[in-house]
């Protein structure tokens, strides 16, 4: 176990973006070093709980199988956000608690996590009406303390038009415009994963586990498979924690062969990209489907429209689930019915994808009761060989999961519980003193206004470091996909520090270039894999090796199913 302070210490003398450890670093490390606690998971919650526990001076393993947020935390609708419709269940401990993580993420994740407006209309015969909508979102902005960037603001159907002159106003009747949050879920889980390795944890992505260490019915390890080389290594740990949301009930299977009661039921939500100047909006939107009433989200992210999400309880596998047809069409219509100059067809959509939100089986009412009155609350269970296990939460809390997952490892311990220091130290690049400062320093470095943008939002204070290497090697300056901001020197600096092994670690998760260019970066692939190919030992053969590797993920991901999964 190392000192708290030492860890504290070590992440702010290395301010300039340390290098992790070789991937072969990592594994002997695995191999040959007893460890307070192993983390099985590399979404954002297991990413957290590592950081976490680094930070508190825990020696501290974090395996995943993929890669980080190659589940959930990379499939969202990338908002951190108070949960105004959880108001409608009464989920008011849940709506204060995301509340006051949305404004600590504001503050310690500045570039990663930014003030989002949101426009919610009102229409005649609304499942919520405007009486309804305003007390709503007085008690929205309470649970945040009055906290939140701005208050509320009601909107006549005069104003409504005014500011979105593409929204339908037949029997429009008002609205308002409130404010949440929205984010770069994949990247704000790589920032703690960064984060975790920064201040002493042995990371490993790409590596899963086989089979648990028992010792007289108790877990004291893990048997972990490196997926790249084939390598298999025994982690010894004191407490093993499993992190894994939709994949928990498959290690807990390991605990306890002989089976044991779903903890975690899944709900599939889907969501698909469009050209923004489509729809032709310009803030957010919340609405209420007219296809079943169900809250929806029109989001704006860059030259692109997010519209999501689907939410219907599903048995396919984490690893396979996909966008359906019959989804697509379900956003297409719902949009276009608010929407109606964007006439919006399947042509239109750049990508779709899903993903699966781990939800606590207990939180569900019955068993037809609807996924989306489901409670978000997150809870941990202990296995009978003590095994800690997190199930349910959402993206906004994770830092309290992992908090309470580290309170919880310590008990294990048997030691005092120690501050989380989550709460007031800034993730990796979020030690930004002014925002704008930086976009005006990166726009006249950069010469270019979307990847000076992109860059600081990437990257935060590190920005300086990525770029710099364009100044080493003039080639690293082209894009990776025209009409993109995004540069080859990322899959360089990608590779050296953020911990790529693959294409699809980049294209998919690091960067956006998957979600946003309709070969779903098939092209791409190819220039980045020039750049990624010396660095990685990659010969001619492995070459195409990965990119056929990167193909088939693509599909796997973004490929639509012609029925219902």
């Amino acid at each position: 176990m190392r000192s708290e302070s030492a860890a504290l210490s070590r992440v702010a003398s290395e301010a300039v973006a340390p290098p992790p450890p070789s991937r072969a670093e990592r594994l002997r490390a695995l191999a040959t070093e007893p460890f307070d606690v192993l983390i099985i998971g590399g979404g954002v919650t297991g990413a957290g709980s590592a950081r976490d526990a680094a930070l508190r001076g825990l020696k501290v393993a974090l395996v995943e199988r993929e890669d980080f947020a190659s589940g959930t935390s990379s499939r969202s609708s990338r908002l951190i956000h108070g949960g105004l419709r959880y108001l409608e269940h009464g989920h008011l401990g849940l709506v204060f608690e995301s509340s006051i993580e949305r404004q600590r993420l504001l503050r310690l994740a500045p570039h990663l996590v930014r003030p989002l407006a949101f426009i919610w209309p009102v229409y005649a015969g609304a499942r919520v009406p405007r009486w309804k909508l305003n007390a709503g979102l007085m008690l929205y902005d309470a649970l945040s303390l009055f906290r939140n960037v701005k208050g509320y603001r009601r909107l006549n159907a005069r104003q409504v038009h005014a500011a979105e002159p593409g929204l339908r106003t037949d029997h429009l009747k008002g609205g308002a415009r409130y404010y949440d949050a929205a984010t770069d879920d994949a990247r704000l889980t790589l920032a703690n994963a960064v984060g975790a390795s920064e201040a002493g944890a042995t990371v490993l992505n790409h590596a899963s586990v086989k089979g648990l260490v028992l010792e007289q019915g108790q877990a004291r390890g893990a048997t972990v498979v490196d997926h790249l080389t084939g390598e298999e290594v025994t982690v010894r740990a004191r407490v093993i924690v499993n992190a894994t949301g939709p994949w928990s009930d498959e290690i807990r299977r390991l605990d306890a062969p002989d089976g044991t009661s779903p903890a975690v039921r899944g709900s599939k939500g889907v969501h698909l990209a469009v050209p923004r100047e489509r729809v032709n909006h310009r803030d957010a939107f919340t609405l209420l489907s007219p296809k079943d009433g169900r809250v929806m989200f029109v989001l704006p992210a860059g030259n692109f429209t997010i519209i999501g999400t689907t939410e219907t309880a599903t048995r396919a596998h984490p690893a396979e689930v996909r966008a359906s047809e019959s989804d697509v069409a379900y956003l297409l219509e719902s949009a276009n019915a608010f929407f109606p100059e964007a006439r919006l067809t399947r042509a239109d959509v750049v990508s779709a994808w899903a993903g699966i939100r781990p939800l606590v089986a207990s939180g569900y009412h019955g068993t037809q009761a609807d996924a989306g009155s489901a409670s978000r609350e997150h809870a941990i269970d202990v296995s009978p060989s003590g095994v800690l296990a997190i199930s349910g939460g959402k993206l906004t809390t994770y830092r309290v999961m992992a908090r309470d997952v580290v309170d919880a490892v310590e008990r294990r311990l048997g030691q005092p519980r120690r501050r989380s220091p989550t709460d007031s130290l800034p993730l990796p690049g979020g030690d930004i003193r002014a925002l704008d400062a930086e976009f005006a320093a990166a726009r006249a470095e950069v010469g270019d206004d979307a990847t000076a943008v992109h860059l600081v939002r990437a990257y935060g204070s590190r920005w300086r470091r990525v770029w710099a290497l364009t100044q080493e090697d003039t080639s690293l300056a082209r894009p990776l996909a025209e009409g993109l901001p995004y540069r080859a020197a990322e899959a360089a600096w990608g590779v050296t520090h953020e911990l790529v092994h693959t294409l699809s670690d980049l294209l998919i998760r690091r960067l956006k270039v998957a979600f946003e260019t309709r070969d779903q970066g098939h092209a791409a692939a190819r220039v980045a894999a020039e750049v990624m190919a010396p660095r990685l030992g990659w010969d001619a053969a492995e070459t195409q090796r990965q990119l056929d590797v990167y193909a088939a993920d693509a599909l796997r991901v973004f490929g639509v199913d012609p029925a219902e999964a």
